[in-house]
């Protein structure tokens, strides 16, 4: 199954993976499953570290490097992903998550978030 990590998701399981919930331990370590990382996370990454948020302080270029060299493929933002995003619901205000939201929905493949409020998009949005 291919499943795209949410930023958060994504920063747990390259520097803290004892925060995952156990549902995301259990997919991210399944060999079957294949692992994506959006460039909107390194940008959201990017943004809020330069803001000074204590949870977003690694380093986006090693985080990138880090995805890459543990396996997980980048699903390059496309403007049919882009023009997707007009029409979700506004469910969610934070435009990061809106874009992984309608890459999902475009690619049909699996978002993965502990965010229960991302969750109530409806399509391949799994909560875990």
């Amino acid at each position: 199954m291919k499943l795209l990590l949410d930023t958060h998701l994504l920063l747990w399981a390259a520097g803290q993976p004892d925060q995952l919930p156990a549902a995301a331990r259990a997919l991210l370590y399944d060999p079957l499953n294949q692992l994506l990382f959006s460039p909107a996370s390194l940008w959201e990454v990017a943004i809020k570290r330069g803001l000074g948020r204590a949870d977003f302080q690694v380093d986006p270029r090693l985080l990138r490097r880090g995805l890459l060299d543990n396996g997980y493929d980048e699903l390059p933002i496309t403007s049919e992903h882009a023009v997707a995003v007009d029409g979700l619901p506004a469910i969610h205000k934070d435009p990061f998550d809106r874009i992984l939201v309608a890459q999902a929905i475009i690619e049909g493949i699996v978002l993965l978030t502990a965010d229960p409020i991302l969750a109530r998009y409806t399509g391949p949005i799994r909560k875990v």
